[in-house]
């Protein structure tokens, strides 16, 4: 493995003009274009031909390369935190040679998150629903899905494309003499061949319109104002130029878009978010000229007024964890920096005490996003 050549972004961009920030978000979509230029007909992940998979899991694609089985964290029991419970749903990983099947395994993913009713792992904090409701919810999903693939626009939109997963400019390398050069991108690991909706809401930390990178990390790096503004416009203007595939799938309607991003992560965000994506695309299922009835039947009175009280609790608890990582500096998955790692855990506790002040632990534990600090080592 070889080292990355130059200088993270990450560390010069502060320092940089703006027309030098400009210029280096062009060259970023130039490389961009360079990999979704890449025409795939399945879904999965590009692996070198001799990898040691099951043949029946390697479809061919250009001499020297197959594609096999998705490498995404979504598919795999990886994430701290997050085990996969296969009894339900077994492992679908890929290939995929159609939006069909591809579809399916997200639902499929999103069922293995789930524990059985009496593991320990049950214990959730009230307002992520039940178990029973969470596989209710998946099975509305996958039927809602099923239909929703039928229609022509979303067709368009799920052109198999290659896409970094996790662009952001702390994987980025650029020119110890030029900072518009790039000389390397790290952190592949995750990368695989998706339908191009579901890339429609990842926008790199360097083109971001708010404060907030994509990544969820903070920093005097992060861009702001006019900058990041311009930054954004440049990286739209670039995407659209350059990069038909993914620009196609923006035209997707947000809704549509939002269900295939959450429909496979009940049991990571909670009940609510998945069943509010669902009555909105219910309630605007004609107005999109979408063909059928929708599965999803639409709450009653009552129904959707517990809905609303759950899913105002779950939205606070968003609210809550967005000003932690903030406050802290850190990824909205708890991650942070070998070098601020000791400088973060006392910040945290410091937190932590301070909204101990106003309501009891019992109370702070079912809201806090992450570990209480004296269970973390240092």
């Amino acid at each position: 493995m070889e080292h990355a050549r130059g200088i993270q972004l990450h560390q010069v961009w502060p320092a940089m003009s703006l027309k030098q920030q400009v210029a280096c978000t062009g060259a970023i979509v130039r490389n961009i274009k360079q990999i979704a230029a890449i025409d795939f007909h399945t879904y999965g992940s590009l692996y070198f031909d001799n990898v040691k998979v099951d043949s029946a899991m390697k479809q061919p694609f250009k001499p020297g390369y197959v594609i096999g089985p998705h490498c995404g964290t979504t598919f795999w029991d990886c994430e701290v935190r997050e085990p996969r419970y296969y009894s339900s749903a077994p492992p679908n990983r890929g290939p995929w040679s159609d939006l069909a099947p591809y579809c399916n395994a997200l639902i499929d993913a999103g069922i293995s998150r789930i524990p059985p009713l009496n593991d320990a792992m049950n214990a959730k904090t009230s307002y992520y629903g039940v178990v029973a409701e969470h596989n209710r919810l998946l099975k509305f999903s996958r039927d809602v899905a099923s239909k929703l693939i039928e229609d022509s626009r979303v067709q368009k939109a799920a052109t198999p494309i290659l896409l970094h997963q996790d662009l952001h400019k702390r994987n980025i390398y650029v020119s110890d003499e030029d900072p518009t050069i790039i000389t390397d991108l790290i952190d592949w690991q995750s990368s695989s061949i998706n339908p191009a909706f579901m890339h429609v809401n990842e926008v790199p930390d360097f083109a971001a319109r708010d404060s907030t990178p994509d990544d969820g990390v903070l920093s005097k790096s992060s861009p702001s104002g006019d900058n990041a503004r311009l930054c954004n416009q440049a990286f739209v203007a670039g995407v659209r130029l350059l990069v038909p595939k993914l620009c196609a799938s923006w035209e997707l309607d947000a809704d549509i878009v939002r269900f295939f991003e959450y429909c496979h992560r009940t049991y990571r965000d909670g009940a609510a978010i998945i069943r509010q994506v669902l009555i909105d695309l219910a309630n605007r299922w004609e107005q999109l000229a979408l063909a059928d009835p929708c599965p999803y039947p639409s709450p009653n009175s009552e129904e959707l007024f517990a809905h609303n009280e759950e899913y105002k609790a779950l939205e606070n608890a968003q609210e809550l964890k967005q000003f932690v990582t903030s406050r802290l500096n850190i990824a909205s998955d708890g991650w942070v920096p070998a070098d601020a790692w000791k400088e973060t855990i006392e910040d945290h506790k410091r937190l932590y005490e301070q909204f101990l002040e106003g309501m009891s632990e019992e109370e702070l534990k079912e809201i806090w996003p992450f570990d209480k600090p004296s269970d973390v080592e240092v």
